[in-house]
């Protein structure tokens, strides 16, 4: 039996990481949580993630630059953006990139599930071909 899919979760906003890592994990998900973008990169669970949470502001890098970091390395992971701030170019960016979903402050957790499983289809199928 496999493993089940690495999420991880990045917010500098410590309530809406813990309130997203106990949503997540109770859909039997590994999780890791991340307050910066930094943080991830620096960690040994960027190359076992099957699908990125983040938010798209942060302090030092934000999470459309962390989608670009990553694609411009070669690593093309699921994105879920989740904001506070409903920015029509940061949407746009964040779709244009490959994000999967791009989620406004506070969204239901029905909706992140339905964002969660499609990025979760797109992984396996991208990591079958």
């Amino acid at each position: 039996m496999s493993s089940p899919p690495v999420i991880s979760i990045i917010d500098d906003d410590g309530s809406v990481r813990t309130a997203t890592d106990n949503l997540v994990r109770s859909l039997g998900y590994v999780v890791h949580t991340f307050a910066s973008a930094e943080e991830f990169l620096c960690s040994s669970h960027r190359n076992d993630t099957s699908c990125v949470i983040t938010d798209v502001r942060m302090p030092a890098m934000s999470g459309l630059e962390l989608q670009d970091h990553l694609v411009n390395s070669g690593q093309r992971l699921p994105f879920i953006f989740i904001t506070a701030f409903s920015v029509e170019s940061d949407r746009a960016r964040a779709l244009k990139a490959g994000a999967i979903c791009f989620l406004i402050k506070p969204f239901d957790g029905e909706a992140l599930i339905k964002c969660l499983d499609a990025a979760l289809a797109q992984h396996v199928v991208a990591t079958d071909e």
